[in-house]
């Protein structure tokens, strides 16, 4: 099945249009699994620009941005890391969960974004690469009460003027967007699955519960119904075993609450 096109439910679209244009940086905040990566993939195929993308963790290197040193043949070459070659091609930059990299990475970055859009490539010639016109950067936050997060820096914070809030959508939108991915027969259940969904992120949201579940938990609950599947089997399965990875007390709650909405 091909992937299902973003559904756009807050403008979030236009603003990315907009910053564009204005030649400005975008900075997107929300929890995982809200869309973050599908409105920016459908956003560079619309506007048909090539997008170069990072993916921050713990272990991102400086290497990964800027390029390594590699010896072939008894020649010394420097091979270009994902920022390097985004800034002289132009392209689109995508910098994922860039508030899990380590501060020696944000360093790096902060000098290619600032408003010279240049960086010495001092682990080469020491050349200064400048970005070709129309170089585009779009990053995504997590919240901090995500696992590995940190605050930004403020002055990297303030690289990206256009801010967009990615929050979970409303019922009814959620309902469209799994309604790409499956059958149209089970509409009754997935409205109650993703009622189950928000119960459970509310509560995460209050730090009741450790989990938050994604739109790709609603997604997943609409395919296994569409393999046969009963409503509570694949609440189970899809919503309440990931629990157990807390303890007891933690799954049981979450076991009752699909009960009550999905029986026994």
């Amino acid at each position: 099945m091909e992937e299902a096109q973003y559904l756009d439910w807050n403008n979030s679209t236009q603003i990315l249009n907009k910053a564009y244009e204005a030649g400005l940086f975008v900075l997107i905040i929300g929890p995982k699994g809200t869309g973050k990566t599908s409105l920016v993939r459908d956003f560079a195929k619309n506007k048909n620009i090539n997008q170069e993308s990072i993916n921050f963790s713990l272990r991102t290197r400086e290497s990964h941005l800027i390029g390594t040193k590699t010896l072939t043949d008894g020649t010394v070459s420097f091979e270009e890391g994902l920022l390097i070659k985004s800034m002289t091609s132009g392209d689109m930059l995508y910098l994922d969960e860039i508030n899990s990299a380590e501060a020696d990475v944000l360093l790096r970055l902060d000098e290619a974004l600032d408003d010279r859009r240049q960086i010495v490539l001092k682990e080469s010639t020491g050349e200064v690469v400048k970005a070709k016109e129309g170089w585009f950067v779009v990053a995504t936050i997590n919240p901090l009460s995500h696992s590995g997060t940190k605050e930004l820096p403020p002055q990297l914070l303030s690289r990206f003027p256009v801010r967009i809030r990615l929050e979970y959508p409303p019922e009814n939108i959620e309902l469209e967007i799994v309604k790409k991915y499956v059958s149209g027969n089970h509409e009754a259940e997935i409205i109650q699955a993703i009622k189950l969904a928000n119960t459970l992120r509310q509560a995460a949201a209050v730090e009741e519960l450790f989990y938050s579940p994604s739109l790709r938990e609603t997604i997943a609950f609409g395919k296994l119904l569409d393999k046969g599947m009963s409503p509570k089997e694949v609440a189970d399965i899809v919503f309440g075993n990931v629990y157990t990875q807390w303890g007891n007390i933690e799954y049981q709650k979450v076991s009752d609450i699909i009960t009550s909405m999905f029986g026994n």
